[in-house]
């Protein structure tokens, strides 16, 4: 007869997602890029032109 009982070693359906998940989100990614952009130029300012 075929066990069809599920085994402890399964993960749990409410497992927290983690920083990973967060960082798939692509407003989240948006956003990210768009400050680095920002910094990049200020620093690209501050080293080429003052």
């Amino acid at each position: 007869m075929l066990d069809t009982t599920q085994s402890d070693a399964a993960p749990p359906k409410d497992e927290p997602r983690g920083c990973l998940f967060a960082l798939s989100q692509p407003p989240l990614m948006i956003f990210l890029a768009v400050i680095g952009c920002l910094f990049l130029m200020a620093a690209l300012h501050d080293l080429l032109l003052l």
